[in-house]
């Protein structure tokens, strides 16, 4: 029987080792965070400052465990000009997790206002696809904290489902090396930090789904050029102004407006709150807009950290974003005078391992049996959420292995 190691276990890590373990496939899971319930999953982030604050979390799941469960395509047509066609993935995965826009009754007032001043301008912004049951989902404002009702799809759904058909996950492991032999992969080490523990294991195959600041150095480790072209889809949220609108409270970013070099979405930041302190405002007396800009991949990871810069063409996309939100806000009855900027951040880190440069079209590496899924071998930033199409890959990918 074939046996695969999957490092790591968000969006790619899990999907893949369901999808194979689904197919009888021996899986062994290996992740260096711990398991919590996905209404504590705020206590795992472990961000990054990496010129940007860069926001991630070290636990089982990963991040899709504090998403806005938005469900977008992105990428679909740079990844079929390389030959990847998701679409049969994107399809199997929107059903699966019954990918839809929430029903009228989880908009906010704070959301429909947003909505109808962005129509008033000539910008008519469309509802977000989300991966929400709402059935369970009563609005709280926590997407980005932990579903306190495990309304959301997480890669813990997919996890459970591995473990019931076998899969093994070893959690608080984690993998400091890939082994190799005569050009094909070997396993992995791995170190328990918990008992000190250092062990050694072997398969067919070996999966990295680590996310994009910690792959390229596993690659690494294994004799491969890695970690060059990192962007990281920088946002910030825009804010101000109006009182009572209760917006902290509602689904976060629950429609979006697509323009070119920018997205926006409805979206509230603490940070806001912190930024006008000064002025005795609280949480319930603000609305905000997201604005995520696809980057350019002028980052790297290497030896020596993390590294991310924002470019000339990053300022001024950023720029014309935070002009339109600051427009559409005002235009939805924001006092003008009061509004502010988070500092710039980043979500979505990727690129350090692309496709077409450390990997083939099938996610492998020139070490055979070596291959990457994560958002590490996206081509270029997708400016959006890439969870639908990390699960898109992974399902393409766990169908290649299989019919080898």
């Amino acid at each position: 029987m074939k046996n695969v190691i999957v490092v790591g276990s968000g969006a790619g890590g899990a999907t893949v080792a369901r999808e194979l373990t689904l197919k009888g496939i021996s899986v062994t899971l290996i992740e260096k965070g711990k398991r919590v319930t996905t209404d504590m999953a705020f206590q795992c982030y472990d961000n990054l400052d990496i010129g940007v604050e860069l926001l991630k979390t070290s636990c089982l799941g990963g991040t899709t465990l504090v998403t806005a469960g938005n469900a977008v395509r992105t990428c679909q047509k740079e990844f079929k000009q390389m030959d990847i066609d998701l679409s049969p993935e994107f399809q199997e995965t929107e059903d699966e997790l019954k990918v839809r826009a929430l029903p009228d009754t989880h908009f906010g007032e704070g959301t429909l206002k947003i909505m109808d001043a962005a129509s008033s301008l000539g910008l008519p912004m469309e509802k977000m696809p989300k991966f929400i049951n709402p059935s369970k989902c009563i609005p709280c404002g926590k997407c980005a904290f932990g579903c306190p009702r495990d309304a959301k799809w997480s890669s813990l759904d997919y996890l459970d489902e591995a473990l019931n058909q076998g899969a093994q996950i070893l959690e608080n492991t984690t993998v400091t090396r890939i082994t190799t032999t005569h050009g094909r992969v070997k396993g992995v080490e791995t170190f328990n930090p918990e008992n000190g523990l250092k062990t050694e294991y072997n398969a067919d195959t070996v999966i990295v789904c680590s996310g994009a600041t910690q792959t390229p150095g596993l690659l690494r480790s294994a004799g491969l050029v890695a970690g060059e072209h990192l962007f990281v889809d920088t946002f910030v949220t825009v804010g101000g102004v109006l009182p009572g609108i209760n917006f902290y409270k509602e689904v976060s970013m629950n429609s979006l407006l697509k323009k070119d070099g920018f997205i926006l979405a409805p979206h509230y930041s603490s940070l806001l709150t912190s930024r006008l302190d000064k002025r005795d405002i609280q949480e319930k007396d603000i609305l905000g807009m997201m604005v995520k800009i696809p980057d350019e991949s002028s980052g790297r990871v290497d030896d020596n950290g993390v590294f991310k810069q924002s470019t000339a063409k990053d300022v001024g996309l950023m720029a014309e974003g935070c002009a339109a939100a600051g427009a559409i806000l005002t235009e939805a009855g924001v006092d003008p005078d009061t509004l502010v900027s988070t500092p710039a951040r980043g979500a979505h880190p990727g690129g350090t391992a692309a496709v077409g440069e450390v990997v083939d079209k099938n996610l492998e590496t020139e070490i055979e049996g070596l291959y990457v899924c994560d958002a590490s071998v996206f081509p270029r930033a997708p400016g959006a959420p890439p969870v639908l199409t990390i699960l898109a890959l992974a399902k393409r990918l766990a169908k290649h292995i299989t019919n080898q």
